[in-house]
């Protein structure tokens, strides 16, 4: 089949704002809920967008470890090139898909570093396998094979056993939203598009429905 002949008629629910949680974040949780009720697999992963100092677009797919103080929380290496990126401009999109539910959501806004000691817990919760790779790769530096990871794995093993510290390049990022869309699929393409902006800070929020 021809993938210009693929096609979904999209029929399972709407989105409208008298339905809709004055609250983004709120309405965000419950679709998160939605989605792991459907037990979709991964349904915490996001879609993160960034640019390079040029202007350059750049995406990767992680995962979302929290919703904290406003913000979608996610960790990674500072020295990755998302962290060298989001160090230049401290911009991102995120977007999650639950295309069992015909659902999607855009997420616009600034990003920081979570504090220390929010990375410091949650480096600790992590398996200790995870904890050691994170001292073990470089990441997104060119590495000449597997052997090489391997070899740096044992190596940090060695040295940190199985009370390893957390990087001091390694921790977690918030992203602030400015604005977020809700997209759920309707019949005939006739698709509900809510988007959400923030208001001046403190604010609250705005509400406007896009032409699909």
């Amino acid at each position: 089949m021809k993938l210009a002949d693929l096609r979904q008629e999209y029929m399972r629910a709407g989105l409208a704002e008298a339905d809709a949680h004055v609250d983004p974040l709120v309405q965000f949780e419950r679709w998160l809920h939605d989605a792991q009720a459907a037990e979709l697999p991964l349904a915490n992963a996001m879609t993160l967008a960034t640019v390079t100092a040029s202007g350059a677009p750049s995406a990767r797919v992680v995962l979302l470890k929290g919703i904290e103080q406003g913000g979608f929380v996610f960790y990674t290496n500072y020295l990755s090139r998302k962290g060298r990126e989001l160090a230049a401009r401290p911009l991102a999109c995120l977007v999650f898909l639950w295309a069992e539910l015909e659902r999607q959501v855009r997420v616009e806004g600034r990003v920081a570093q979570v504090p220390a000691d929010a990375s410091d817990a949650y480096y600790e919760s992590r398996p200790l396998g995870a904890r050691l790779s994170a001292w073990a790769s470089a990441q997104s530096e060119a590495v000449a094979g597997r052997t090489v990871l391997e070899q740096a794995f044992g190596a940090m093993q060695a040295k940190h056993g199985d009370r390893p510290p957390r990087p001091p390049y390694w921790g977690g990022y918030r992203v602030e939203p400015d604005a977020l869309e809700f997209w759920q699929g309707r019949a005939d393409r006739l698709h509900d598009r809510l988007l959400y902006r923030r208001a001046a800070r403190g604010a609250g929020w705005t509400l406007e429905r896009l032409a699909p």
